[in-house]
């Protein structure tokens, strides 16, 4: 009875000092903040929960939007066990014990059980493997919470057995929600322009507000010791300090895409500020530096020729001074390849012409072009009728260099833009009137495929 009491009053105490955000985590549906989609009254995953008839889920969002409170609230309202693990810590072993609990829960008093795995992303290939037959025969129900894309970080044959629930970052009324429950739980009021900074800073991120505000209290308590403590502006923006920039795999391909898709749409500011976004969050920027280059041929190519040479310059640069100053580098062929006229005639050729090599036959190399300086090679009839371009004074004769089988292919058509321009008139000049057929093996046209493709 003794330990009972003492172990009842060591819960009370870890309770009173809890962090605000953990006094204050919701235990009922309706007290969630900001995932009415899922949570609203007849909304899907709301009716699974009350039913008590949850299937493995993933539960997949930012920090700080209410995954793990939505497993304890779950916790409450089932009637099968309730285990939980937290990937960053567990391993097979874990799983094991828990999968013999369950038998042994199952076939004793025909009760389920619930293992909520916390940072599932965490967890290698061979620990979820582990989880797979269970979950697969439904003697453990899953529920899985990651910050990262399930995509990348969930294995496929678990995530086909799980339903994937999305959690949206908090949106401002929602944040204001919990800002005046937390005001209440600590005792303070606040001016208003507090409660908005705290609010607009809150970066969709619950937690986060209810640490700062927590903070924020102490600060104004400790100020008007002898008055109704009172958060300010002042306390709000000490609270806020500095929070780190929330950047997960699932960012890295974002913004590098945002990134690629700025320049190519000739919009500087948006490319410095999306390289900025990287640099910030430690983002590699040798990665940065190699997808500049390859965009210089890739979207501006013979438009501007010099693209290719102030993307590789800043890739030179920062393997010779590197950051922060080789910023300075990057950011200047950022700006250089977004304001450059943009061709994508280049890769459009190469795309088109491997898809030939793939997909059509060839007789080969013609024997005019063939190698004709080995012994023995005239007798095969190798370097027959080639002309020497360099013998005529324009140093251009007519003759076919492609096979016959694509002879009447146009693999580069220079664009209108910048000095493509001058090539075209050029080209235009030296090739004789032939049937323009981009078309790939399948009718579709390689610039739009690669459109349809969404290339980043």
């Amino acid at each position: 009875m003794a330990d009972d009491l003492f172990g009842a009053s060591a819960e009370q105490q870890l309770a009173a000092r809890a962090p605000l955000a953990d006094r204050m985590r919701p235990v009922r549906l309706d007290d969630i903040v900001g995932q009415d989609h899922l949570l609203a009254p007849g909304r899907p995953l709301r009716v699974l929960i009350e039913a008590d008839r949850l299937s493995s889920v993933i539960l997949w969002g930012p920090p700080g939007t209410g995954k793990t409170t939505l497993a304890r609230v779950i916790a409450r309202h089932t009637a099968k066990a309730f285990e939980t693990l937290s990937a960053v810590t567990a391993g097979v072993k874990d799983v094991r014990e828990i999968t013999a609990r369950a038998e042994q829960r199952l076939g004793e008093r025909g009760q389920g059980t619930i293992l909520f795995l916390d940072e599932v992303h965490r967890f290698n290939k061979a620990q979820q493997d582990a989880l797979l037959p269970s979950v697969e025969s439904g003697l453990l129900v899953l529920i899985g919470a990651t910050t990262e894309n399930p995509y990348f970080e969930v294995n496929p044959p678990l995530l086909s057995r799980s339903t994937l629930f999305r959690l949206n970052e908090l949106d401002l009324d929602a944040v204001r929600v919990l800002i005046e429950r937390g005001l209440a739980e600590e005792g303070v009021t606040a001016d208003a322009d507090a409660i908005d900074h705290l609010a607009t800073r809150a970066a969709g991120d619950g937690r986060h507000t209810l640490t700062s505000l927590e903070v924020a209290a102490a600060l104004a308590r400790q100020r008007g010791r002898d008055a109704e403590p009172v958060v300010t502006l002042a306390d709000a923006e000490a609270a806020l300090g500095t929070k780190a920039l929330r950047y997960g795999r699932d960012d890295h391909y974002d913004v590098i895409s945002a990134f690629i898709k700025s320049i190519r749409g000739s919009d500087p500011d948006a490319g410095l500020y999306w390289l900025a976004t990287m640099l910030e969050a430690g983002e590699d920027a040798r990665f940065i530096a190699r997808r500049l280059v390859i965009l210089a041929s890739e979207d501006i190519g013979l438009a501007d020729p010099t693209s290719l040479l102030a993307a590789t310059a800043a890739a030179h640069a920062l393997e010779y001074v590197g950051l922060p100053e080789a910023q300075l580098n990057l950011a200047q062929a950022v700006v250089h390849l977004a304001t450059a006229p943009k061709s994508n005639r280049a890769a459009l050729g190469i795309w088109s012409a491997r898809a030939d090599v793939r997909d059509r036959p060839s007789s080969g190399v013609p024997a005019h072009l063939r190698d004709a300086h080995y012994q023995g090679a005239k007798t095969l009839g190798h370097g027959a009728g080639y002309e020497y371009p360099h013998d005529d004074p324009e140093g251009w004769v007519p003759q076919r260099y492609l096979p016959p089988e694509v002879a009447d292919r146009r693999y580069y058509e220079p664009s209108s833009h910048g000095h493509e321009q001058e090539l075209s008139a050029r080209m235009d000049r030296l090739r004789p009137p032939q049937r323009t057929d981009r078309s790939g093996p399948d009718g579709a046209s390689p610039a739009r495929s690669a459109r349809e493709a969404d290339q980043p």
